[in-house]
């Protein structure tokens, strides 16, 4: 199953970037995550792999996260018609995701954030159902974009929303 999503956010690409890839931040936008801790390396580098738990009413998933591409290194300094890559996968039991990150200017105070998402499952019932719960999919994942966009341009942290 395969989907792209895009959102707009209303400050610099670079800001967002440096953001996005700030552990210490991560609470504050990613509703459900519990963990976030390198197994190896450093949070965001290339190769980097961590763990990842992450708890979505009684249901708690536990994944393995690794970094494949990130494009510049450098977040800072970065020329405004080149495109920031972020790309990573995740493995959890039964099921293997990739997620493709793509960062372009929208504007001088504004950045497009397009996400390419792919996941495959291992079971058959779960390759039977995908169809079903591609729109579930879909519907939290820019859910995530969208509780950034709100933590970036506005300072809204998700852990204060009453679900």
């Amino acid at each position: 199953m395969k989907y792209t999503l895009s959102i707009e956010i209303a400050l610099p690409r670079e800001r967002v970037v440096q953001l996005l890839s700030d552990p210490a931040q991560m609470p504050k936008w990613l509703r459900g995550v519990l963990v976030h801790e390198p197994l190896n390396g450093k949070h965001g580098e290339v190769g980097t792999e961590s763990r990842v738990v992450m708890q979505s009413g009684e249901q708690t998933m536990e994944a393995t996260e690794t970094i494949t591409r990130r494009e510049p290194e450098n977040l800072h300094g970065i020329p405004s018609d080149s495109v920031v890559h972020y790309d990573r996968e995740i493995v959890a039991k039964g099921m293997w995701n990739a997620a493709r990150e793509r960062f372009t200017e929208a504007g001088p105070e504004s950045t497009l954030w397009t996400s390419e998402n792919e996941f495959r499952f291992d079971s058959l019932p779960m390759r039977l159902i995908m169809p079903f719960l591609r729109g579930a999919f879909r519907r939290q994942s820019l859910q995530h974009m969208q509780d950034f966009k709100a933590f970036a341009e506005q300072g809204t942290d998700v852990r204060d929303a009453k679900d």
